[in-house]
C-alpha cells in the first residue's frame, strides 16, 4: 500500500532524486517517487517515522 506525505523545499528534478534516494535508503522502503510540483513523496514499505527522518536529513521538511 502507498504511503503519500508532504514534503516543502523541493524545488526541482535534483530535489527529487535527492529525496527519493534518502528514502530508499530506508530498511523496508520497496519503492520512492518525489514530485517536487506537488511537494508529495509516495513510497511503499518501511516505518513512517524512518521515512520522515530520512527526508528531514536530506534537508527537506515533512508537513503534518
Amino acid at each position: 500500500m502507498a504511503n503519500v506525505i508532504k514534503v516543502d523545499g523541493m524545488s526541482c528534478e535534483h530535489c527529487e532524486h535527492r529525496v527519493e534516494k534518502a528514502v530508499l535508503a530506508v530498511a523496508g522502503v520497496t519503492s520512492a517517487k518525489a514530485d517536487a510540483a506537488a511537494g508529495t513523496l509516495t513510497y511503499e514499505g518501511g516505518d513512517a517515522a524512518a521515512v520522515a527522518a530520512a527526508v528531514e536529513d536530506a534537508g527537506y521538511d515533512v508537513i503534518g
